[in-house]
């Protein structure tokens, strides 16, 4: 991994018109690193990855990605410089087809050298090669989240975010989607994922932080936050 974080989070401070959600918001994650923002609904995780992506800005602290500082920069300009976003609630494109969702972002703009193509995506989702010719909006939520993770993929993007990554999934399909992250992370990817399942976000993940009330109050492996139960019952009220 490299020295300097490819995402780095420094003290934001987040509002929605006169309603402050994050206060001081810290995170970092490394080149090639899988790391996991937990907490209880309300607390600011969905806030961080809209401040870190310009869709909510920070009105301070620092947002730093690939060592430029991106903070004041428009979502447009963020997403170009390599980062893919999985967003909450999916927001595919109900009108167009899956093949059409896949390609309407695609992109190899960081020109890497063993990039995402829809037959790449086909084979890590084997049914939306099935529903290749089907409307985004006559999918399954499963499908949706495979399509949405699919369609941020072909991005070919540095960093990939997952809001909620498996929330009201079937069983099945929540298996899929974290098989998928364990053959992300194999084959290098920065992730920064949100989820509320602990026991798989400890298997898979590098490091992790907990965010309560707008600012991180914990930060630390899998080992240290297996190893501390009070803690996920204070913080993520298990």
């Amino acid at each position: 991994m490299a020295d300097a974080p490819l995402l780095e989070v420094e003290g934001i401070e987040t509002c929605y018109g006169l309603s402050q959600v994050l206060f001081g918001m810290s995170l970092t994650v490394r080149s090639g690193e899988m790391v996991a923002l937990m907490g209880r609904n309300g607390m600011g995780k969905t806030t961080t990855i809209r401040s870190i992506m310009g869709l909510t800005p920070a009105r301070a602290g620092t947002i730093r990605f690939g060592g430029q500082d991106v903070r004041k920069l428009p979502a447009f300009r963020i997403a170009q410089l390599g980062i893919g976003l999985v967003p909450e609630g999916r927001q595919i494109f109900p009108n167009l087809t899956v093949r059409e969702n896949l390609v309407a972002a695609s992109g190899n703009r960081l020109g890497s050298p063993d990039p995402w193509t829809i037959e790449k995506i086909h084979a890590l989702f084997p049914r939306l090669a099935e529903r290749g010719n089907n409307m985004g909006g006559t999918l399954s939520g499963g499908e949706q989240q495979m399509l949405a993770v699919g369609r941020a993929l072909m991005t070919n993007p540095r960093l990939l975010i997952l809001d909620e990554a498996t929330e009201g999934l079937a069983p099945l399909i929540r298996d899929e989607i974290w098989n998928c992250l364990s053959l992300l992370k194999a084959r290098g990817q920065s992730v920064l994922v949100i989820d509320k399942n602990v026991g798989n976000l400890t298997e898979i993940a590098d490091r992790h932080y907990i965010i309560e009330r707008g600012r991180a109050v914990w930060s630390g492996t899998s080992g240290q936050l297996i190893a501390e139960p009070d803690l996920q019952h204070r913080y993520l009220g298990i």
